[in-house]
């Protein structure tokens, strides 16, 4: 039969079902044919908290979505276009977010009646038209699927288990995806069990059949390919960017990488990652628990190698005294903190902003310890890059803080060129750096570079280059144990003084392309962190296209600040500063600036939506207009109750 093909900018597509339905290899697989035929795309997958939820009830529903356009996006998206519900909770978890009209895939086999009652349904949403909104296709995926493979040696638990490839077939004709190299994966994956793969490719096959001969589905989709800067892309998730660029600082460097670690979600894939690169100097080790691991990757670093560990909150809760030591050694160390709900365990598999204040003071005594913070998946590879250049420049421990979100979402990446990586040099320590008073030369470990106030990085065995370690305050220099009043007191304001005298990039604002001077400037700047980038500039493209003025500025680096923030602040009527946390860049901001910043904060594991941050910034720009014609600031939020109730919420 004949069938319309209709052209359309963008999608977004939800993969829903059980944890063991493969919702997020079939999602990988789908973006990865997106990624192929040149769409711009952003994706979240949405893993169950708990370990083997018991099947098909809503703690084991596990999600992948997918936004994919022939233009820049930012985002997953805020709600999906499409959703693939592979079974009664699937549909129940996700129907919420599916807008009136949106498209529903349902795989009609598992809704019996027992399925039903376990997720609470009265009655079959299929059959009661509480679906009547929604375009829903009926499919019978799992009956479809052992049909297909009835040929093929194989049981019927393997046969049922290959419906999300007979799913991802029909999608992937629905819009008009690429299947080569799906073909190929499932060949490669299943090399050693030939039947398995070829049952799983024949049901690829029959669901791309499926769609194109059935008559439920009368029109395809397509989506243009995105331009893009000439260069060579491939789709990155944001553990995978960050490894590679630690692996990229180590050549930068010409240091071996050493990675200390214990396993723990989401920074486990880093690990995983780097074990496999021991071509390229990585030495990876994992620990027994999360102090061992640091307290290896702090002797690595001792040992002139360039020393990383990864983990997410509660790992460094237990890391705090070894970092603390590696500010009073003053030695480079890469501390990769993957962000994820809390507290204790918390939501171990969701997203969060909130080990700020952990990473800034979460140590005792006075220990600053600079702070990096990726904003997108691809972007972790740059962060990874500059955190190990302060770490190495400046003798410092360096947080890196990046969340679930970026860890397991994924985006294009261009490929950088080598040549154009920055150079990161350790310059160690090679003989006496010190004339004493009787013309003797000596070597004083302590003995500051007068431009970053780093100290020298010896390497053990270096005849000549011995020197003391250890927890204990050190003498300004000699490096002798000292337990002087005033030694100490210079010591930590030296400490404290190279921290922030750290050669960072001034943060740039971005006003947007129709941005005037004067009367038409913006009033109202957004100020953000981490991965929250992608939805706030999604929502100020939003908020510009009608017809208001707002400026965006988003930190790279929150410690130290970059010199030109407090000038910026100040430029702006009112500063709004969303956070996956309760306020804690808005507390530090407020506090070192003076600068009446009004936080918007949720902590409900998932990243912002788009639409939702564009109204809440229309009524601040309301605010802040109205404020300006009156000629005077009240010093409260006026205008929005959801900023009002964050700053009051942290005792401002």
């Amino acid at each position: 039969m004949t069938k319309q093909v209709e052209k359309v900018d963008r999608v977004i597509i939800r993969f829903a079902g059980d944890s063991g339905d493969g919702m997020q290899l079939t999602g990988d697989r789908f973006t990865s044919e997106t990624a192929a035929f040149g769409n711009d795309l952003s994706t979240l997958p949405d893993f169950p908290a708990e370990i083997r939820a018991p099947a098909g009830t809503l703690p084991g529903v596990s999600a992948f979505q997918l936004h994919f356009a022939d233009h820049d996006i930012l985002t997953p998206g805020d709600a999906p276009d499409v959703l693939v519900a592979m079974n009664p909770a699937a549909l129940k978890a996700n129907l919420k977010d599916v807008p009136r009209g949106g498209t529903v895939i349902v795989n009609t086999d598992e809704f019996t009646p027992r399925a039903l009652t376990k997720v609470g349904y009265a009655a079959d949403p299929l059959e009661d038209g509480s679906l009547d909104a929604y375009k829903v296709h009926k499919v019978a995926l799992t009956t479809q699927t052992v049909k297909v493979l009835e040929g093929f040696d194989i049981s019927r638990k393997d046969a049922e288990r290959a419906k999300n490839m007979y799913s991802l077939g029909l999608l992937s004709w629905l819009y008009h995806r690429p299947t080569e190299a799906t073909v190929e994966f499932l060949q490669k994956k299943f090399a050693k069990k030939p039947e398995i793969a070829a049952a799983n490719v024949a049901a690829f096959r029959a669901g791309w059949n499926y769609g194109e001969t059935t008559e439920d589905f009368v029109v395809s989709y397509e989506i243009a390919p995105a331009p893009m800067p000439k260069g060579t892309y491939r789709n990155i998730h944001g553990n995978l960017a960050l490894a590679y660029g630690l692996i990229a600082a180590s050549h930068s460097s010409g240091l071996p990488m050493f990675l200390g670690a214990y396993p723990i979600t989401p920074a486990s894939d880093i690990l995983h990652e780097l074990s496999k690169h021991k071509n390229h100097g990585v030495r990876t080790f994992q620990a027994e628990d999360e102090i061992a691991g640091i307290g290896a990757a702090l002797g690595a670093s001792f040992g002139g190698a360039l020393g990383v560990t990864t983990t997410s909150g509660p790992g460094i809760a237990l890391k705090g005294e070894t970092i603390g030591l590696a500010v009073s050694l003053e030695l480079p160390l890469v501390i990769c903190d993957i962000q994820r709900g809390g507290p204790s365990t918390g939501l171990p598999t969701k997203t969060e902003q909130s080990d700020l204040f952990l990473a800034m003071f979460g140590r005792n005594g006075e220990a600053p310890v600079p702070i990096v913070a990726p904003r997108s998946p691809a972007d972790c590879f740059d962060a990874a890059l500059e955190a190990a250049r302060i770490a190495v420049t400046y003798r410092t421990p360096v947080f890196l803080l990046s969340d679930g979100y970026l860890a397991n979402g994924s985006e294009p990446w261009r490929i950088p060129d080598v040549a154009d990586l920055p150079v990161i040099a350790p310059n160690f320590a090679a003989g006496p750096n010190k004339v004493l008073e009787d013309g003797s030369e000596a070597f004083w470990p302590f003995l500051r570079d007068p431009e970053t106030l780093a100290r020298p990085w010896a390497v053990p065995g270096t005849p000549g280059l011995e020197h003391r370690i250890g927890g204990i305050e050190k003498q300004d220099g000699t490096g002798n144990i000292s337990y002087d009043p005033a030694n100490h007191d210079l010591m930590v304001r030296t400490r404290a003084a190279k921290v922030a005298g750290i050669d960072v990039a001034d943060v740039e604002v971005d006003t947007g392309p129709d941005s005037q001077a004067g009367s038409g400037a913006p009033k109202v700047l957004v100020l953000g962190w981490g991965s929250t980038y992608g939805p706030i500039q999604a929502a100020c493209r939003r908020v510009r296209r009608e017809g208001n003025q707002v400026a965006h500025a988003h930190l790279r680096h929150l410690n130290p600040f970059p010199a030109n923030l407090g000038r910026i602040l100040k430029e702006y009527d009112r500063v709004l500063v969303p956070e996956m946390n309760l306020g804690q860049l808005s507390m530090l901001v407020r506090a070192q600036y003076l600068v009446d910043a009004v936080g918007y904060n949720q902590v409900r594991g998932l990243p912002f939506k788009a639409a939702e941050l564009a109204g809440v910034i229309t009524d601040l720009i309301g605010s802040a207009e109205d404020r300006h014609s009156d000629g005077h600031s009240d010093g409260h939020s006026d205008g929005h109750s959801g900023a009002t109730d964050t700053v009051e919420g942290v005792g401002v």
